[in-house]
């Protein structure tokens, strides 16, 4: 057990102390390490979704050039709104806007979406990166792209359990590249087409306008908004430094924003100028290989490099960077999904262990719930990009439009705070304008094609969701009832009685408590009614679990510190009262087990006449929701402490 201990260290990191104030400044993220963590995923989409944009259009390219314009300026409008989210939410939007500002069932409906969203951003971008990479390879290599993907998801997996920062950092030469790269070959195709821009929009405006009165003003809107929507992927991602804003460092809101601009100028210059490179250098699909190799290996042909190698070398570290950045962007899913599963998890709408953290600070059970996920999405639809495109861009807007919407509900309730708010709320009803449209569209259009797939799934996720929180709801208020008795002030001891001393060589209970007090004061008065006079010292251990909600900032954690200390004092005084002495003691840390068996081992060293003692909620209406929603942390202690020679007795609680 210890090998494998340090080999997990050896691959994860060592482990982070979660109370030390120093760890979250060395995990927090400076702007340019946001910018590529959290918008590779958008600035790869521009490998995809300007492909799938122009391709639309069909014979029509000259109409390029109105959507590289409608391209760019949609980017920074959906930017300004998600600026406002920031703002607003400097802990972290997406699922959040929704609840707060739409309600619990717009939130769940946005939470179902984005964690869907997550998978197909992981599987979409390694799909699309694998295909770049082997765009450069013969076409019966083809065969073994879905094994490749299939390898790089479980490495990927791997390197986010080292945390946020770490795994950027490891990504960041790939980003850069990428960036250096299509910068100079865009900039260098369009302008040796420079002399011919000047005709550019004479030609598009006019052949718009032919077609304006040959097929009719409603053909033509439909033709563009049809390219304009089924390229929707390529605005994917804008929303995912929104979400975890929480990781940036401080100040959180500017440096959100000085991020937010780096995401939309970036992604805004490269989506843009590819669909220019489309039109100006002609670009036509080509068998087993990406419009951007077309149309790049054009560029770097007419840069004459001399030799055919060195053309070729050119064009696969683009193609290479392509695919880089694109595993980069999967990365975006690994942040952002295990986020929004802490986040759902705080509200019971799915498991509470979702909000565990590991030893290094990473919300590992959401890491791998993403991971096997991609895993699960990928052979099932067979790494084909545009397939995966559609899943991804629904759920991807219908998110957009439920945080714009929520925006504007808020903007328009505070109308009276002053005149700001005409400004934000027009700026959020253009952004929700444009994205309801681009969910319409794309519904209608791909609906067969795969469309209903994403329905059913996000689906599947709200009614799966609905259940856990009922359960959980029916469950709190079942404990509630046992709190309720225990819910007063602390007892008061008279003053004229002195505390009992605790003495080590008397026969001593030590009860493991939880954040349930009528819980724990089930199991200290079932101690006394089985084994009455028998115990003089009562040993009290509580655990404060650190997890990612404790875990937003130092008042959280002082929060808990505080809830668990005053439930303590309570038991203390309690057994005082009545003639026992007792005592406390109390540890904070990311593994519960772990940390109850550290205080326990110690207390029953120091007690040896000792027993370990704690509640066990028992269901009287079982089924695979009871087992699977609940931990078995005291089962698991009591399994650990008999291994070791030691006792302890578990103390049956009816629920319901």
């Amino acid at each position: 057990m210890a090998t494998l201990n340090r080999m997990w260290q050896l691959i994860v990191g060592k482990p982070l102390d979660p109370l030390d104030p120093r760890t979250r400044h060395a995990i927090a993220v400076t702007p340019l390490l946001a910018w590529v963590g959290l918008g590779a995923d958008g600035l790869s989409s521009s490998c995809y979704g300007p492909e799938e944009a122009f391709l639309a259009l069909g014979q029509h390219t000259a109409l390029a050039l109105f959507l590289a314009i409608a391209t760019a300026a949609t980017v920074f409008i959906i930017a300004l709104g998600y600026n406002q989210v920031i703002e607003l939410f400097p802990t972290g939007g997406g699922y959040r806007v929704a609840t707060a500002l739409l309600g619990p069932r717009p939130g769940l409906i946005s939470g179902a979406a984005l964690l869907v969203d997550y998978v197909l951003t992981v599987a979409t971008s390694l799909a699309s990166g694998v295909d770049a990479f082997f765009s450069l390879l013969p076409v019966g290599a083809q065969e073994f792209k879905l094994a490749t993907e299939l390898i790089l998801i479980v490495l990927m997996t791997g390197l986010n359990f080292r945390g946020m920062r770490e795994s950027i950092l490891v990504l960041l030469p790939i980003f850069l590249g990428f960036i250096a790269l299509h910068l100079g070959l865009i900039v260098y195709g369009v302008a040796v087409h420079g002399g011919n821009l000047v005709s550019v929009v004479p030609s598009a405006v006019g052949e718009a306008h032919g077609m304006w009165h040959a097929l009719g003003p409603l053909v033509v809107t439909a033709l563009l908004m049809r390219a304009f929507s089924l390229g929707g992927g390529t605005y994917t991602g804008l929303e995912a430094l929104s979400n975890n804003v929480n990781m940036l460092a401080e100040p959180r809101v500017p440096n959100g924003k000085v991020t937010m601009f780096y995401m939309a100028a970036s992604l805004a210059f490269t989506a843009g100028g590819i669909i220019l490179l489309y039109m100006l250098w002609h670009a036509k699909p080509v068998e087993g290989q990406t419009l951007n190799a077309v149309v790049f290996g054009s560029v770097i042909e007419h840069l004459g490099l001399g030799s055919s190698f060195a053309r070729h070398a050119l064009l696969a570290a683009v193609l290479a960077s392509e695919a880089g950045l694109l595993l980069v962007g999967a990365q975006t899913g690994f942040l952002d999904g295990p986020a929004v599963l802490s986040n759902m998890a705080s509200d019971s709408w799915v498991l509470r262990h979702f909000r565990d953290l590991s030893t290094r600070l990473v919300r590992q059970n959401g890491i791998v719930v993403m991971g096997v996920a991609s895993l699960a999405i990928l052979p099932w639809t067979h790494g084909n990009v545009d397939v995966l495109v559609v899943l991804y861009s629904i759920n991807v807007f219908l998110t957009f439009s439920l945080s714009l919407l929520g925006l504007c509900v808020y903007w328009w309730k505070h109308r009276a705070d002053g005149t700001q708010w005409v400004r934000h709320f027009a700026f959020s009803a253009l952004g929700l304008s444009v994205t309801s449209t681009v969910l319409v569209i794309t519904l209608i259009e791909k609906f067969t094609a795969g469309g209903w797939l994403t329905v059913l799934v996000t689906s599947a996720v709200v009614v799966l969701c609905v259940l856990i929180k009922r359960h959980y709801s029916d469950t709190r208020a079942q404990i509630s009832k046992e709190d309720a008795l225990f819910s007063g002030a602390t007892p008061e001891v008279d003053a004229d009685n002195t505390p009992a001393k605790l003495d080590p060589s008397l026969p001593t209970a030590i009860l493991l408590v939880g954040k349930y007090r009528g819980a724990s004061m089930h199991a200290l008065l079932w101690v006394n009614r089985l084994f009455p006079g028998h115990f003089r010292n009562i040993m009290f251990l509580a655990v404060g679990e650190v997890d990612a909600q404790s875990y937003e900032g130092a008042e959280h954690l002082e929060k808990l510190r505080q809830t668990i200390t005053s439930s303590l004092d309570y038991y203390v005084a309690h057994c005082r009262r009545h003639g026992i002495a007792a005592d406390y003691r109390i540890a904070f840390g990311t593994h519960p087990i772990g940390e109850f068996m550290k205080l326990a081992e110690t207390t029953m060293d120091e007690f040896p006449n000792s027993v370990c003692f704690a509640s066990k909620l028992i269901f009287k209406r079982v089924n695979f929701l009871t087992a699977w929603l609940h931990n078995q942390t005291p089962v698991e202690i009591q399994t650990r402490l008999h291994l070791q020679g030691r006792q302890m007795v578990l103390l049956p609680m009816n629920v319901g």
